[in-house]
């Protein structure tokens, strides 16, 4: 009775979705109140009906229902409870539920916590975002029903995919949906800008708290799926420019340069035109990854393997979402009015030119993923872009990228002297210097590349802090000025130096790994071992062990340093009997510096296992960074001033297009 219940649930939330979108259309008409309250209590109601659904097929799963044909595709009576509930999102149907089901969930979110929006504004953004539902919504409800019931109900499922059988994964997809789905929100605005005819501060202001909160999710849900390839793929890789780990990167640059360049709207009405056309830029990337990992033209790790007729009906809505919106783009911005100029040395130039270098990282990117599928489309040809290509293009980009992070928070709005702003950078400037020197030193010259970058991450790390003590004239005013201009610092300011400084732990975990990382891989019997890096890695012993839906040949190791017992470390190999499928879960210890590994592998018939023992320096810090600068992100979205509507001041000319009307 569940699965019909949310099927019900499902058509139901199809039909408000049309009439959400219909609300669009009728406040072109009528500037009516009860129109904006019609368009929040649809949202509302979308939402909850997907709410019914999505739990409906959550039962289905929890109670093992393997009447319902995605049930028993993806789950087992064997299998844990959290993996049951996991699940529900670990395959194509019930993953495009959660994804309609958070689409609505930031529609609803508008609906409640967006009253100081102007009603036309709230209703136009709501009959946007009803568009895009009914899309999904479509195409959930016609090609990938997740209630479809089997004439005759299997004993037992086939299971779900072993390698998705981790806690990291449980929570993963969640994460990475609220980040690719809640960019619709900025994208829903943007072309509620373009019909209305208005882009002014507060219309900027608005915008942002949904794009930093996208944004933070998605970095988030990156930075768990890139822990969870670490330890469950058993290769000890962390990043591999996998065509879908660059379909979630994307969105996550182009969003970022989305919020930089929103900042730029509302503090000074430049860079209007750029910034609509990076929301709506910023969600077609997001729905491209969703073309990416369910039209069967790829395959990966984390694709879903799908028949190409669907990818053909996401192709669709890509085309007219993003075609769309830019074409009705592509009318308005002949008629943009531009705020006020400024000089090159300025805030502005830098925050623009952190634009444009982060929109040739995400264009690089966005090649080096699809030029592959061109190649084999037009002449059935094979070939694969893998770290060269990034090394030689995305790389040079993102230094430059790193450096201007510093610069442009230390200069001041509209126009700035250069020996003033150079000035300020001097500290940043010598703890970058000292610390190439110092990792010259100890690397005895032979390591330009890991002083350069090291260098980099200092830079970023202490150019952060700077800025922060530049605004508060630290060492240049008393203390009680000093504290009193912390005190009166918006916490945004706080969560972009807390979110600079996580990019500079990031950099310089990724050098760490990348310029003294060191692996052996030999064949160990039990009271044997390997040398690495100062480490002796003993195999104590291999125990076969029941796991609660698998079996595993289960390997403890000890590792020594200097004669002292420094861990213990197991991996093991499980055998899933369902699927009839193998996984390696690895051994890991960590300091929050270095990391020891250990992955298990086949054995020879004689006793011995092949062993791979890694040592990565500075790897947690990859991590740790990572969710620094998702932290950053909730530190400025806790700022009151990105929640509250401030009215338009007088003296600042909206900008807007001309000759179209405006909204209240």
């Amino acid at each position: 009775m569940a699965p019909e219940i949310g099927y019900f649930a499902l058509l139901l939330a199809l039909f408000v979705s049309v009439v959400q979108s219909a609300a669009l259309f009728v406040a072109a008409r009528r500037h009516d109140p009860m129109v904006a309250a019609f368009a929040d209590q649809a949202a509302l109601a979308q939402f909850m009906f997907l709410v019914v659904a999505f739990a409906s097929l959550t039962y289905a799963f929890v109670t093992s229902d393997f009447s319902v044909e995605v049930v028993a595709a993806n789950s087992h009576t064997a299998k844990p409870l959290l993996y049951k509930i996991a699940g529900v999102w670990g395959n194509h149907e019930g993953s495009m539920l959660l994804w309609v089901l958070i689409l609505s969930l930031f529609g609803a979110a508008v609906a409640l916590f967006g009253r100081n929006l102007p009603d036309q504004l709230r209703t136009d953004v709501l009959g946007v975002h009803g568009m895009v539902g009914f899309g999904f919504l479509a195409f959930v409800a016609l090609t990938s029903n997740p209630f479809a019931r089997l004439a005759q109900a299997p004993d037992d499922g086939n299971g779900l995919n072993p390698i998705l059988q981790d806690p990291g994964l449980a929570i993963h997809p969640p994460f990475l949906y609220l980040g690719y789905v809640g960019f619709s929100m900025a994208f829903s605005f943007a072309v509620a800008a373009l019909i209305r005819g208005k882009v002014d501060a507060c219309w900027a202001r608005w915008v942002r708290p949904w794009v930093l909160a996208a944004w933070c999710f998605l970095t988030i849900g990156i930075t768990l799926g890139s822990a969870w390839a670490y330890y469950t793929l058993g290769w000890g890789g962390w990043w591999f420019w996998d065509p879908v780990e660059n379909a979630s990167l994307m969105p996550w640059i182009s969003g970022a340069a989305l919020l930089h360049s929103a900042l730029v709207v509302e503090r000074r009405n430049a860079l209007v035109s750029w910034t609509v056309l990076l929301a709506i830029l910023t969600f077609s990337l997001s729905l491209i990854g969703t073309f990416l990992v369910r039209s069967g033209v790829l395959t990966s790790v984390h694709a879903f393997a799908l028949d190409p007729a669907r990818g053909v009906f996401i192709l669709g809505l890509i085309l007219f979402a993003a075609g769309g919106a830019l074409t009705l783009y592509a009318f308005r911005v002949p008629h943009l009015k531009y705020g006020a100029p400024f000089a090159p040395i300025s805030r502005e130039s830098g925050l623009a030119a952190n634009n444009v270098l982060l929109s040739a990282a995400a264009a690089t990117v966005f090649l080096g993923t699809f030029y592959p599928l061109i190649v084999d489309v037009i002449g059935n040809d094979k070939i694969s872009v893998g770290p060269p290509y990034y090394n030689r293009t995305f790389v040079p980009i993102m230094i430059a990228l790193l450096l201007i992070m510093v610069i442009g928070p230390m200069l001041k709005w509209k126009r700035d002297n250069l020996r003033a702003a150079s000035g300020r950078l001097k500290y940043p400037a010598l703890a970058g210097l000292l610390t190439s020197i110092l990792v010259l030193i100890v690397t005895s010259g032979h390591n330009i590349f890991a002083a350069a970058f090291m260098a980099v991450a200092v830079w970023l790390v202490v150019g952060s802090f700077a800025a922060l003590a530049y605004r508060t004239r630290l060492g240049d005013a008393s203390f009680a000025t000093t504290l009193r201009l912390a005190r009166s610092t918006p916490r945004a300011f706080y969560g972009l130096v807390i979110a600079h400084a996580g990019m500079g732990i990031t950099v310089a975990g990724i050098t760490g790994m990348t310029s003294w990382a060191a692996e052996k891989i030999g064949m160990l019997r039990p009271g044997k071992s390997l040398e690495l890096s100062g480490y002796v890695l003993r195999l104590r012993a291999v125990d076969d062990v029941a796991g609660s839906n698998y079996d595993a040949e289960r390997g403890t190791f000890e590792v020594i340093r200097k004669g002292r017992f420094v861990a213990r470390l197991i991996s093991e190999r499980r055998f899933y009997p369902v699927r009839q499928e193998q996984t390696v879960a690895a051994g890991i210890r960590t300091n929050l510096i270095s990391n020891l590994y250990v992955a298990i592998g086949e054995p020879d018939g004689s006793g011995a296992w092949a062993v791979r023992f890694y040592y990565h320096p500075f790897m947690p810090w990859v991590w740790i960074g990572a969710l620094t600068m998702a932290l950053g992100g909730i530190v400025s979205l806790s700022d009151r001033r990105l929640r509250v509507g401030v009215p338009q001041r007088v003296p600042r000319p909206a900008v807007a297009f001309a000759g179209a009307r405006a909204g209240p």
